[in-house]
């Protein structure tokens, strides 16, 4: 899989209403890819040399190359298209409106109203989205100006959804009246506790 490509813009044409077309020539070799109108904008002109991060992604009949400006865009694209119902396009017109920091804001904040200025995203697919994509995120390294405070001293794995829901920017009682709920054999681990509890969190946001 490729996963990275540095060479030349040869060429960059529209794709969709949120991406673009653009061809990387390395080493003799022009690399077809796939970015959003945003890094489209900041990449040209042609004929620089550029690097991207890129997502190779594999399905019946196509391989297509997503291009990235770095390893953490690319990392919330694939964390995007593993949600239910984000495919490609949605990610990079989710990723054309945010970037990847502001992403984070909106998930932790459950910002609703940010996440439908994406085109085709309504509020009834973005609260389906806030709740996938707080537990997808939880596995990203949130910066700290994210954090509203220390996480429950709960140990085992309530406490590292306690750390996760508080680096989402949830508050310290929130956080420990939702983990009450939970015993710590709780079935599916760390990923599935962390998914009830933001379908139980979500709600009061």
């Amino acid at each position: 899989m490729i996963g990275s490509l540095r060479g030349i813009l040869s060429e960059l044409e529209p794709g969709s209403e949120h991406s673009t077309e653009c061809v990387v020539e390395v080493g003799g070799v022009g690399y077809r890819v796939t970015v959003g109108n945003r890094l489209a904008s900041e990449v040209g002109p042609v004929g620089r040399e550029i690097a991207l991060a890129v997502h190779t992604h594999v399905r019946e009949g196509a391989i297509t190359l997503f291009g990235f400006a770095d390893p953490t865009e690319r990392r919330c694209f694939e964390l995007l298209i593993g949600a239910h119902g984000v495919g490609p396009a949605l990610a990079i017109a989710i990723l054309s409106v945010h970037r990847p920091d502001a992403l984070a804001s909106v998930v932790a904040d459950g910002d609703l109203d940010a996440l439908c200025l994406v085109p085709g995203v309504g509020k009834k697919t973005a609260q389906r989205l806030l709740v996938e994509l707080g537990a997808r995120f939880a596995t990203l390294a949130v910066p700290p100006a994210l954090r509203s405070g220390a996480a429950p001293a709960l140990a085992g794995t309530r406490g590292e959804v306690g750390e996760a829901l508080a680096a989402l920017g949830y508050g310290r009682d929130e956080v420990r009246s939702v983990l009450e709920r939970f015993d710590e054999e709780f079935e599916g681990g760390i990923e599935a506790m962390l998914r009830e509890a933001l379908r139980e969190l979500a709600p009061r946001r």
